[in-house]
């Protein structure tokens, strides 16, 4: 999940998260093995798998469970299943839009799952493209703090051909265009290692701060979408104060 409230909100259900661990790590072996299905099973030859096994590591993923997902990945490795990536569109509580991706073996199922969630929390599915000309889509790369000083990686990554560089204490976040991402993580890999992710998502041109009632709905709404073993990823152009998604998630 998502918001545009720089790391706060991405991060904002940590407790949560955990809880749910399993949950993810289903989810980065789903990538992991889409990825290693979509080119070579070698991270250094597929940048897609490289970074699908990066933010495994970052949720501290075990290295056999990672080696299984890639191995389900290759020819005879066992996984027969055919995932679709979808893009799902529509509005949460509140008129915050809502873009959900997921990596599913049934079209049919995973809409409705997602279409239900909607209406649930008193939101609405959309078709494709009726909320995403709200967003840019872009390459995000985000360093802690104790990677790198933010002259080092400001340097490295405008050589590269990155957008913008914003450092605070909790660390760096690079932009780029969808193009120029690849070239821009390899050059900051390179220097600094792997980042703590890397992935093209989606930045909302303008944000929407729902009211409490509404951000309640969304919160919930969010969870559930989350808690689908389908959906890979949730974004939104919400910006929750941190007292509220204090008080919210308290």
């Amino acid at each position: 999940m998502a918001g545009h409230s720089q790391f706060k909100n991405i991060m904002h259900r940590k407790g949560a998260q955990d809880a749910k661990r399993s949950k993810i790590f289903n989810k980065l072996a789903r990538e992991i093995t889409v990825a290693a299905k979509s080119g070579l099973p070698d991270p250094a030859a597929n940048p897609r798998l490289r970074a699908a096994i990066l933010a495994a590591r970052v949720q501290n993923m075990p290295r056999d469970r990672i080696d299984r997902a890639i191995k389900q990945g290759t020819p005879g490795g066992g996984d027969d299943a055919n995932y679709e990536e979808v893009r799902y569109e529509g509005y949460g509580p509140g008129g915050v839009a809502l873009i959900v991706e997921a990596l599913t073996d049934n079209r049919n199922r995973t809409a409705a799952e997602v279409r239900s969630s909607f209406t649930k929390y008193g939101g609405s599915l959309g078709e494709t493209n009726s909320v995403s000309f709200m967003f840019n889509r872009i390459g995000a790369i985000f360093y802690p703090a104790a990677a790198a000083d933010a002259d080092a990686v400001f340097e490295v990554a405008l050589e590269a051909g990155a957008d913008n560089v914003e450092s605070d204490e909790n660390g760096h976040e690079v932009t780029t265009t969808v193009e120029n991402f690849g070239a821009v993580r390899d050059a900051l890999e390179a220097k600094f290692g792997g980042a703590e992710s890397a992935r093209l998502t989606w930045r909302p041109l303008n944000t929407v701060a729902p009211s409490e009632d509404a951000a309640a709905s969304l919160l919930k709404l969010l969870d559930v979408l989350e808690d689908n073993d389908d959906v890979q990823v949730v974004e939104g152009n919400f910006d929750i104060s941190d007292e509220l998604m204090q008080k919210l998630t308290a």
